[in-house]
């Protein structure tokens, strides 16, 4: 048991020194870490790590990789690194972590692959990066609010565009949400302000 223990801290170790902040991707308002560059680091110190995509059965009586609840679908991905096994559950979710009701089998095999490069991150690598994806989800902005940003936004030049595009995606996302909303405002207003006074001293 000593000697697990001593391996596990080990590899622990090895993988938390390894940055892998160059290689974190944004999906909504979540950091992430790609699944293959995860697989890409962890082979690199443990070459003989395997993996095991959990199987349950179906109402079709057939074997699926996800299990079916009432709360929703999940998957779950058990790996092996020098003996020390370790076990993550993942429930299909979009990219704004709701539960889909009825995933796709590209839905399910997404969130295998996210839940492979969480049961990773359980070995030590890039375990940071998923800080903050259990807390609560910002409300959105309701009608109002919206139109009031977006109305100071599509009157704002960024090269030949308007700044609207940029800001509708970050309400969609919720990266501008009910919680930012004054301190957004508040910016994008100074932008357009910035932006007067420059035409006025041409």
């Amino acid at each position: 048991m000593a000697k697990e223990k001593e391996v596990e801290m080990s590899l622990f170790e090895q993988f938390s020194k390894i940055d892998v902040n160059k290689h974190k991707k944004k999906k909504g308002q979540f950091d992430y870490l790609s699944w293959p560059l995860a697989v890409q680091e962890l082979l690199k110190i443990c070459p003989d790590a395997e993996w095991e995509v959990h199987e349950y059965p179906n109402e079709d009586g057939l074997i699926s990789p996800f299990m079916t609840t009432s709360a929703g679908c999940f998957v779950k991905v058990s790996l092996t690194c020098e003996g020390i096994i370790r076990s993550q559950v993942h429930p299909v979710t979009d990219n704004r972590n709701q539960t889909i009701a009825q995933p796709t089998a590209q839905d399910i095999n997404t969130s295998i692959q996210r839940c492979l490069a969480k049961v990773i991150a359980l070995h030590g690598l890039g375990l940071y990066i998923f800080a903050g994806e259990d807390l609560p989800e910002p409300d959105a902005l309701n009608s109002e609010q919206r139109s009031e940003l977006l109305e100071i936004a599509k009157k704002i030049k960024v090269g030949k565009n308007t700044l609207e595009g940029d800001i509708v995606t970050k309400i969609n996302n919720l990266q501008i949400n009910n919680s930012n909303f004054d301190v957004c405002k508040e910016k994008i207003t100074g932008m357009l302000n910035d932006n007067k006074t420059k035409k006025e001293n041409k």
